[in-house]
């Protein structure tokens, strides 16, 4: 069986191979590997979430950010937006490390299992393209902790394929979230953009019990 990406450590053989792509009039030169989504080219999906994109500003976070490509170019266009990049596959840091230097932008790049390690900060825009092999409860879990971790008036934007589950996934984000827009639809893909995360009811009552206090 072949390894999958979303692995912390693969063990297939390095087979590096470089990619490039313009963004809003910036050209990027990228290295890609084999254990890492999308060796070789910029995948479909991603192209279509980040040409969705509008003026990002603010803290973001690339989450499952692969070999860089949303959050290099993000940054390469919007330089004073602050840029996190996350990812469980070690092999697509060390990668995303590398493409930032190599297109000279500064980002933190991550090792972190969906959000765990970014819990304790917030966000105005989260981006990504969900790591759909790696499971439902797994990408709806990133989902939910991406409700939990945006600013006032922050943004979820996210890419699927419609044949690998995009409307039982919208209907999830509703439950999260109070607009959920189709902002895209072609070439196979819905970009989907969240905002306004619905408070859970423990989340209103303890907001209600410090206000008492």
């Amino acid at each position: 069986m072949a390894e999958q990406y979303f692995t912390a450590d693969p063990t297939c053989e390095s087979k590096q191979v470089p990619c490039s792509f313009v963004y809003r009039g910036h050209g990027l030169n990228f290295m890609t590997d084999a254990g890492v989504f999308s060796k070789g080219e910029l995948d479909t999906g991603t192209r279509l979430l980040l040409d969705a994109l509008p003026d990002v500003y603010g803290d973001v976070l690339d989450l499952g950010c692969g070999w860089g490509a949303i959050g290099v170019a993000v940054k390469k266009k919007y330089p004073a937006a602050h840029v996190t990049m996350v990812d469980v596959n070690r092999r697509a840091l060390e990668l995303c490390r590398f493409n930032a230097v190599r297109n000279g932008i500064t980002a933190e790049c991550l090792e972190s299992d969906g959000m765990a390690e970014v819990m304790e900060r917030t966000f105005d825009f989260i981006i990504t393209n969900p790591p759909i092999r790696a499971s439902k409860p797994v990408i709806y879990r990133m989902f939910a902790d991406a409700a939990s971790r945006l600013n006032p008036g922050g943004v979820l934007y996210l890419v699927i394929r419609k044949q690998q589950g995009a409307e039982s996934c919208m209907k999830y984000l509703k439950t999260l979230y109070a607009k959920v827009d189709k902002v895209d639809k072609s070439g196979g893909f819905w970009v989907l953009r969240a905002t306004e995360p619905l408070k859970k009811e423990n989340e209103a009552q303890e907001e209600a019990a410090d206000a008492h206090v």
